[in-house]
């Protein structure tokens, strides 16, 4: 899989300058490039952001911010011809991205000698540390409901999520205990799902929390509900320090798990069952990714 992403990358290097990425047609890009990966374009794009740490279109982005930086420097071609060369429709869109990546308009880059920005060629390796293995089971579930409460939320990668600690707060025990009690099948518990991510997976982007179980129950009228179809569940057990250890959980499913394995992600929610010790150090977790078998 890392090899394939690899010439994936390498495509995109050899397109910098061409008409579909030049006009940012991301979604055209995606597609061909999860060709090449030779898996969809959900899983390319979900697993190029948890291996980058950006979205496809920011590294693309910045790439081509890179190169332009150079040729503006360089001084060889107009600033208008580098902006068109670029995907850039005027001068004033070139300028603004540009300041954005580097800190400085072309114009005084150029006549500055300003120090800009540079995003490197991204290449994909897998680093074995330790001799820890990921425990996991497949799962082949029937179609269900999530019921519960729902809330907008910003992403956060490490360390406690305040407006999902608030919010949880804000339902009180007595929701929290009837939500409990309709579920009533696997996984078992009050789950944390998260819906409607960014595609990026950028550090404060917003997505939809849901804190929820997995039910087949009539919904209460204060509740919402969300239809899940069948399909395919990869479930990952973890235990350690709360709540860095579940965090770190997600990151190695997508960089060492999916990498090695023949299944890629599909579309629909991550599901998490978390439970902490009674001092709040610790926690065991189980996570349920929705999966398909790769092609």
């Amino acid at each position: 899989m890392l090899e394939r992403l690899n010439e994936a990358m390498q495509y995109v290097e050899d397109h910098l300058l061409t008409e579909r990425v030049a006009q940012g047609d991301a979604e055209l890009d995606a597609r061909e490039l999860a060709k090449i990966a030779a898996t969809t374009e959900y899983h390319f794009r979900r697993m190029f952001a948890e291996l980058a740490g950006m979205g496809l279109a920011e590294y693309v982005r910045r790439r081509r911010l890179t190169l332009a930086g150079a040729e503006v420097v360089a001084g060889e071609r107009p600033l208008i011809e580098i902006a068109m060369r670029y995907g850039y429709g005027s001068g004033e869109a070139f300028a603004r991205a540009f300041r954005a990546q580097h800190g400085v308009a072309p114009s005084e880059a150029r006549r500055s000698g300003a120090n800009l920005q540079s995003q490197p060629r991204m290449s994909f390796r897998l680093i074995v540390e330790g001799d820890s293995s990921m425990q996991y089971r497949i799962v082949d579930k029937p179609a269900f409901k999530l019921t519960g409460r729902t809330a907008r939320v910003l992403l956060v990668h490490e360390g406690m999520n305040p407006s999902i600690v608030a919010f949880i707060r804000g339902l009180g025990q007595e929701t929290l205990e009837r939500i409990e009690a309709l579920n009533d099948q696997e996984p078992r518990g009050i789950l944390g799902v998260s819906i409607n991510v960014d595609e990026s997976y950028a550090e404060g982007t917003e997505l939809d929390y849901w804190h929820a179980v997995v039910t087949n129950a009539e919904t209460p009228e204060d509740l919402e509900s969300l239809d899940m179809a069948a399909g395919l569940w990869a479930v990952f057990e973890s235990s350690g320090e709360f709540p860095l250890t579940l965090q770190h959980a997600w990151r190695d499913v997508y960089t060492q798990w999916f990498p090695s394995n023949p299944y890629a992600s599909r579309p629909g929610p991550s599901l998490s069952r978390t439970k902490v010790s009674e001092d709040g150090k610790t926690a065991e977790a189980e996570l349920w990714i929705p999966v398909e078998r790769a092609s």
